[in-house]
């Protein structure tokens, strides 16, 4: 079973028939050593960018769910380009590489991030402000798809499960936060969230330094 786990962004596995898997590029892969692309040049990892992008930002979102900072423009702008942004960035090219499930990620919760800013700015005001109750089917719709995704994190390494399993539990508590409206749930939600965050940011920082040390500097399992 540990031989056959994945990094969070492998876009290919030697022979799979598809893309630089069936190269020399594929095979460079497969050794230990550099992903390639058909004209033999090194892709990036996109990877650090997408998972810094989301757990930045988680990071700061929960700390106000934690009541330790106040609400405001930071995290909002946080929302728009770190969240959003960077991980849009990092999901299209991880699209483009072939990786289905990372791609899906950094794009699905890149739009995550532009909704809850839009929600909450609420720019157009031709509707009514999202009330806590609808807030509440939001999220647990997130919590939802979000469950889907930590199954498929099953076949990856156990820093992409730990992401995936704190997320859904995130946004399930969020969920629960806004149809119960308990304070002190909110509360623990917002400390289960910075380790989510804090997880997403040591997953990105174990897959830089191994891109640029060549071997594991932080265990990602």
């Amino acid at each position: 079973m540990e031989e056959n786990r994945m990094d969070f962004v492998s876009p290919y596995t030697a022979g799979s028939g598809a893309g630089p898997a069936a190269t020399g590029g594929g095979q460079a892969a497969a050794s230990g050593g550099p992903t390639l692309d058909e004209a033999g040049s090194k892709l990036a990892n996109p990877g650090p960018l997408g998972l810094l992008g989301f757990g930045m930002t988680t990071i700061m979102l929960n700390l106000h769910n934690a009541q330790i900072i106040e609400l405001s423009v930071m995290i909002a702008a946080m929302g728009f380009a770190i969240g959003g942004l960077a991980q849009f960035i990092a999901g299209i090219f991880e699209l483009k590489r072939g990786n289905t499930f990372a791609g899906t990620a950094f794009t699905l919760y890149s739009c995550f991030w532009w909704s809850l800013v839009f929600i909450w700015l609420n720019p157009l005001e031709v509707m009514d402000e999202a009330d806590e109750f609808s807030m509440g089917f939001y999220l647990a719709l997130w919590g939802v798809v979000s469950l889907f995704m930590f199954i498929g994190s099953l076949k990856h390494n156990r820093a992409t499960q730990v992401v995936f399993l704190t997320l859904t539990i995130l946004f399930f508590g969020l969920a629960a936060n806004d149809f119960l409206g308990i304070e002190m749930i909110g509360l623990i939600v917002g400390f289960e969230g910075i380790v989510c965050g804090a997880s997403a940011v040591y997953n990105a920082m174990g897959q830089m330094l191994k891109g640029e040390y060549g071997r594991e500097m932080l265990p990602l399992g």
